[in-house]
Formats: C-alpha cells, sequence, structure tokens
C-alpha cells in the first residue's frame, strides 16, 4: 500500500506534523508508566485499525520490555488475566474514549472513578492526552492510508 499524501514534504504541514508528535512524545516524561502508555497505544490503535501506529507502538512496547504474550492480549483485555487492575483500568479508560459513539455520554462515571483509583491527577491528565492524541495520530494515518510495518524502533 502506497500512503496518499506526504506530509512532510510540504514545509507547513511537515511543521504541524513534527510539533504534534512531539507533544506526543512528551507524554513519555510523566509519571504514567511506558509501559501503560504502550498498552493504550496499542489498543486504540487496534480499535481504530491503524496499522503504522500499530506498527510503531508494539515495537516500541517490546524495546520497552513489555511480554510479547502481553501485547498479543490487548486486543483481548477484558478475559486476559496478565494485566494489572491499574492497566485494566487504562485500556478501558482507553477504550471508552475511543468509542465515544458507542455511548450515549461518552466515558461513563464508574469508567473515570476506576481509572482515579489507579492513577493520580497528572497521571490521568496524561492518559487523557494519550488517548485524544493517539485517536489524531490514528485518524490522520487511516485517512492518508499510511502504511505499516517499516517502523524503526527508538525513532
Amino acid at each position: 500500500m502506497n500512503a496518499r499524501l506526504d506530509f512532510m514534504a510540504e514545509p507547513s504541514t511537515g511543521k504541524v506534523l513534527k510539533y504534534l508528535m512531539s507533544a506526543g512524545n512528551a507524554l513519555r516524561s510523566t509519571t504514567l508508566p511506558i509501559t501503560t502508555q504502550e498498552l493504550v497505544s496499542v489498543r486504540v490503535s487496534q480499535i481504530n485499525g491503524c496499522a503504522a501506529c500499530l506498527d510503531m507502538h508494539i515495537k516500541e512496547a517490546l524495546a520497552a520490555g513489555e511480554d510479547p504474550v502481553r501485547l498479543g492480549l490487548v486486543a483481548a483485555w477484558p478475559e486476559a488475566t496478565v494485566f494489572t487492575d491499574a492497566e485494566r483500568a487504562a485500556l478501558e479508560l482507553a477504550e471508552k474514549g475511543t468509542r465515544l459513539a458507542d455511548a450515549a455520554h461518552g466515558v461513563s462515571d464508574e469508567v473515570w472513578a476506576n481509572a482515579a483509583k489507579h492513577y493520580d491527577q497528572q497521571q490521568l491528565a496524561a492518559l487523557v492526552l494519550l488517548v485524544g492524541f493517539m485517536n489524531l495520530a490514528t485518524r490522520i494515518n487511516i485517512i492518508t492510508r499510511q502504511p505499516g510495518g517499516d517502523y524503526p524502533p527508538g525513532k
């Protein structure tokens, strides 16, 4: 598959995309665990069907020491026993925040309260920004048919 658009070929859009990516990377400096960030990124990418983001975040998760079995089970996280209660809360918030059209009023108070039991305000803020950022990134990639498969980890 060939991408429909090369954002970097245009100076103005390339600048915007680099800025967005830099903002997304800044979340790594928060206290939200990197493995949780990658699990959430993988789940949002799965839901939205973004090959480019899956390629990136699976490789980044593996490079960060994530277990391949856990990565393989992210799609079925509610039935999997390999995730901590905190990770499950983050995955649930990510899923509900990505599937907003499926809920009458977005993320329920119960889902939010469960996440708040496991994460402090900074971590919750990082989690919400990450979910929003990943939804933006996946949509941009899907619209422009960005292919997956050649992401170099650590980029």
